[in-house]
């Protein structure tokens, strides 16, 4: 993994807010297929690149987002480059097609290719199907998730100052609960367990109890840490804050705090300070050029980014706290369905809106489609494609200061909204203007 990466963010200030701060080392090849070569990737002028519609909304968003990508790239280079995009399926309309939700086809082609951009795909709760975004995670072990949430002008956010949350977080993307390890409290498999763990430990379960095993790994909170930590000092951010219930669940996500810790203090010593050393070695006054590496428990982190969020910038947990607190930090700056999120691992990404499948709406012409925009956006610049990736984003700034949106931004700013087709196509005039 040493050697794989190196920061980047896009210098346009109007654009920050849509960065991906994890970007490879690119080197431009004749090809179609994006390949791990040396110590970075090698990607073509016209690499091919999977997209997945996604359930409910997914169809018309990605579609739309689509044409919103390419005419970027056509006017930042022309004729030189281009994605050829290769659709695959998944969700409901593999379902109907092939009587499978995530066919062997689309498996295979995924683990070719290795880069997909995509609309969301439903999860049921309590019973059916596994979540198809985990199980793509794990398979191109895609450990990170990054999700930058930063304020945009003309959002309608619960907070006075909105325009204080400027945060990333980095969330554990293949460990925890979210391994799947569970059983039904009636299944078979579950008695099993609570028959081994009563006579082996003394450990007793109740029968009417489902079961889960959570898991947290030295090595997988290793590179996350690591990822984080360097991210902030490559970018001269401030402080990266540890989240974790460890006071609670002491041996996995009190070890993520611990493991944390000993890559900071150890790997990056020379960089950062802690907040213990800040209190009593510094008296509180934070040395010049040195980044705070500090935690906070789960609950009192949900509590502080609503009432403080200009003390947290970049925010690490494992994958559960993750899952939450970027939620969370998204409905901070007032509409979680404009940002995207990227899965990175060493060779691989997903890149996704990170909002529902709303599924009421779906076929209406009026969803948000800025959400799989943004990840495609944050595509692009993984791929060494920041150029783009700039066009896209200062077109969404000044579709937001002309008030030229969608409804579920319009009806707070009171002004007529935009159709999903007709909001890409107002993009597209202001990207060829």
């Amino acid at each position: 993994m040493t050697g794989l990466h190196h920061i980047f963010a896009i210098k346009d200030l109007e654009s920050t807010y849509l960065f991906i701060p994890y970007i490879r080392k690119v080197v431009d090849t004749v090809g179609k297929k994006i390949e791990l070569k040396g110590n970075g990737l090698s990607v073509p002028d016209n690499p091919t690149i999977l997209q997945i519609d996604g359930d409910g909304i997914g169809p018309e968003i990605t579609q739309n987002a689509l044409r919103v990508i390419d005419s970027a790239i056509s006017k930042a280079y022309g004729k030189e480059k281009s994605i050829n995009w290769m659709k695959v399926y998944a969700g409901d309309e593999a379902q109907s097609k092939f009587g499978e939700r995530f066919p062997k086809e689309t498996e295979k082609l995924l683990k070719e290719y290795r880069f997909l951009l995509k609309g969301p795909l439903e999860t049921p709760v309590g019973k059916g199907f596994r979540s198809l975004n985990v199980h793509m995670r794990l398979l191109l072990d895609l450990y990170a998730n990054v999700r930058p949430v930063r304020y945009i002008e003309g959002l309608d956010s619960p907070l006075k100052h909105p325009e204080r949350v400027d945060m990333v977080i980095f969330r554990e993307n293949t460990d925890d609960l979210y391994t799947g390890i569970e059983w039904q409290y009636d299944s078979s498999e579950a008695k099993v367990v609570r028959e081994l763990l009563k006579k082996n430990l003394d450990v007793s379960i109740d029968k009417d109890a489902g079961i889960g095993i959570k898991t947290i790994g030295k090595f997988k909170t290793e590179r996350i840490a690591r990822m984080a930590i360097k991210y902030a000092i490559d970018n001269k951010r401030k402080s990266v804050t540890i989240m974790h219930k460890g006071n609670i669940m002491k041996y996995t996500e009190g070890a993520f705090r611990e493991w944390s810790y000993e890559v900071a203090t150890k790997e990056f010593r020379n960089h950062i300070v802690t907040e213990d050393e800040l209190n009593n070695e510094h008296k509180g006054s934070m040395p010049k050029g040195k980044i705070l590496v500090n935690d906070r428990i789960a609950d009192n982190m949900f509590q502080q980014i609503v009432t403080r969020p200009e003390s947290y910038d970049i925010i690490l947990a494992p994958n559960l706290n993750g899952d939450y607190i970027s939620d969370a930090a998204g409905a901070l700056i007032g509409d979680i369905g404009v940002l995207g999120g990227a899965n990175i691992g060493d060779y691989g990404g997903v890149f996704e809106a990170v909002h529902g499948t709303a599924p009421k709406y779906a076929g209406k012409n009026i969803a948000n489609p800025m959400g799989v925009i943004t990840a495609g956006s944050l595509l692009l610049i993984h791929i060494g494609w920041d150029k783009a990736a700039n066009i896209i984003n200062s077109s969404l700034i000044k579709a937001m200061k002309e008030k030229k949106v969608t409804n579920d931004i319009a009806r707070f700013m009171g002004v007529k909204p935009l159709g999903t087709k007709e909001f890409a196509d107002h993009l597209i005039d202001i990207i060829k203007s």
